[in-house]
């Protein structure tokens, strides 16, 4: 049987976006990863990335300060927001990063699906519910993982699973929820068939192996050597033009 390509193994940096002039040209589909600092969203990104630093990891929450765009082979685009929550973060950085972070949801025409990376010891937490709320007018599809699934029993992994599930039915009844660990590398294959849906990519059509769950589960990232590490402060240009009012309104939301 012949070994078929992961959509996510192709991926490269595109550029990082300090402000709304500094975003790629609508184009192709996007899906956006989101969630609170330090849920493990980089490593997720990484983990379907299939090496390491792609997305650049902290060992200091709210460091990335950009939103940082990856391109895949078929031309769609990921893109990692900036991580929402952490109070050490200075005030004016946080209204900006929030009004960034809203005007881009609520407006970007290719945007087809938000990926909320939620913590699964912790999840659901108020900002994350005020995420999924915010973003449920737009009609558009998300999808939660539950990261960091292998600090968890299996029964207490499955436990928080159906919790989870059960209260999204009245929170986001349209979305979709899975465990996911990076380290353990289980829940990518998953993860990659909902999003290759959103982007119109067949799994094996965009380069490097299809994953799969059980055989990723054994072996580790394959180390190979890193595209360059995007978002840590940067030489983005700044735009001096104000966000809008629905910009604001979110980044309240979110700070």
């Amino acid at each position: 049987m012949p070994i078929l390509m992961s959509m996510f193994r192709s991926a490269t940096f595109e550029r990082s976006a300090h402000d709304l002039r500094d975003l790629p040209p609508p184009g192709p589909p996007e899906v956006a990863f989101a969630g609170r600092s330090n849920a493990g969203k980089s490593s997720a990104i990484n983990a379907l990335a299939g090496r390491v630093g792609l997305a650049f990891v902290s060992k200091t929450p709210g460091r990335t300060q950009l939103i940082n765009f990856f391109r895949l082979g078929k031309g769609a685009l990921l893109v990692d927001l900036p991580g929402y929550g952490f109070a050490r973060v200075p005030e004016a950085a946080r209204r900006h990063w929030g009004a960034l972070v809203s005007e881009y949801l609520q407006t970007r025409e290719p945007l087809c699906g938000l990926v909320i990376v939620m913590d699964s010891r912790h999840p659901l937490t108020p900002l994350d519910q005020a995420m999924l709320a915010w973003f449920k007018p737009t009609g558009k599809p998300v999808h939660v993982l539950l990261t960091k699934a292998d600090k968890l029993s299996g029964s207490a992994a499955d436990g928080v699973l159906r919790q989870v599930r059960a209260e999204l039915a009245d929170l986001a009844p349209t979305a979709s929820v899975q465990l996911f660990s990076a380290l353990k590398r289980t829940g990518i294959a998953e993860a990659e068939r909902m999003l290759g849906a959103w982007l119109g990519i067949r799994a094996g059509q965009d380069g490097g192996p299809e994953p799969n769950d059980a055989q990723d589960a054994k072996k580790e990232p394959d180390g190979k050597k890193s595209a360059p590490r995007p978002g840590v402060g940067g030489s983005a240009r700044h735009n001096k033009k104000a966000p809008s009012q629905r910009g604001k309104l979110g980044a309240e939301r979110l700070k």
